[in-house]
């Protein structure tokens, strides 16, 4: 059983973040959007565990380039019917509200 996680809160206001990857599953996904984007700013704490993690990573295309994020090589950029894509191939989705 596979779950995507959503992610949509800056990872430096609370722990959400590392919350999700204390738990995430080989088989789940990540998605961030909204402010979850900032994780993928170099050189932060948030960069560094995603980085060093093996897992399948998703950013919301419009919200990275709203926010002038660089997307790294080992992150998907995917725009909203990818989004229902990846919602529909995994058994649940969790939202870390």
């Amino acid at each position: 059983m596979s779950t995507l996680h959503v992610l949509s809160h800056s990872p430096f206001g609370d722990d959400r973040l590392s919350s999700c990857l204390r738990v995430i599953g080989a088989n789940d996904a990540l998605l961030l959007s909204g402010d979850a984007a900032y994780a993928l700013q170099p050189g932060t704490a948030p960069f560094s565990a995603l980085n060093d993690r093996s897992l399948a990573l998703y950013v919301l295309a419009e919200d990275a380039q709203a926010r002038a994020i660089e997307i790294p090589d080992w992150a998907k950029a995917i725009e909203y019917p990818a989004f229902v894509e990846l919602s529909i191939h995994h058994d649940k989705v969790n939202s870390w509200l």
